[in-house]
């Protein structure tokens, strides 16, 4: 039977969150700052548009805060032939940043959710993990709002996300300990409740 496309309800919602963010110009002046701070000088010709690309970069790496994962997870598939199993997408590369540090975090997302007569997109999948990465973060806080917003949205039997990391914070600073990684997971529903459940999703992870 062919899917049927539907909306979730409120997601055309839309928030205002950015009426009290600084100008480009404040962004800019922030960077010379810095980079007065840091001992460089911002009038010489190598820094002269620096903070003007730094804005720039910046507006891109946290473009999450200007999306909702609402407007992300907004159409889903009903009537798709029955199908009730694991819908697993492992391997979604990500980059974030520490919000203690603002350095990145450079992992892999493996996202999967046991579906209630509806199905998400993939690529959507994949959306809400950048949504989320694009933003200052801790990995567990991300690991939990990843779950937490197909659980609201989507309302399947369960979700699991799994997340797997490196943190510059311990790269590049501090112990320095490169290629060492983090691994945090969120479990909802049936794969909080079985225990067979996580361990079927872990299996399938892992299995190449």
């Amino acid at each position: 039977m062919d899917a049927i496309v539907k909306k979730f309800p409120g997601a055309d919602a839309t928030d205002d969150k950015t009426k009290n963010r600084p100008t480009q110009e404040d962004a800019e002046d922030a960077v010379r700052v810095l980079l007065r701070w840091a001992g460089d000088n911002p009038d010489r010709e190598g820094l002269l548009d620096t903070p003007k690309r730094v804005a720039k970069a910046y507006r891109e790496l946290f473009s999450g805060y200007d999306i909702d994962a609402k407007d992300v997870l907004g159409t889903f598939f009903e009537e798709v032939g029955g199908y009730d199993d694991i819908i697993l997408v492992r391997d979604i590369p990500f980059f974030s940043h520490c919000e203690h540090h603002m350095v990145p975090i450079i992992g892999k997302a493996h996202v999967a959710y046991l579906p209630n007569g509806r199905v998400l997109g993939l690529s959507k999948i994949a959306r809400v993990v950048e949504v989320f990465g694009r933003r200052l973060q801790t990995q567990e806080t991300m690991t939990a709002q990843i779950a937490s917003a197909i659980e609201t949205t989507l309302k399947p039997r369960g979700v699991a996300v799994m997340i797997d990391a490196e943190h510059m914070c311990m790269s590049m600073r501090g112990v320095q300990k490169q290629g060492s990684t983090t691994l945090t997971t969120s479990f909802t529903g049936a794969f909080k409740k079985d225990p067979a459940e996580q361990a079927r999703f872990m299996s399938m992870v892992r299995n190449r």
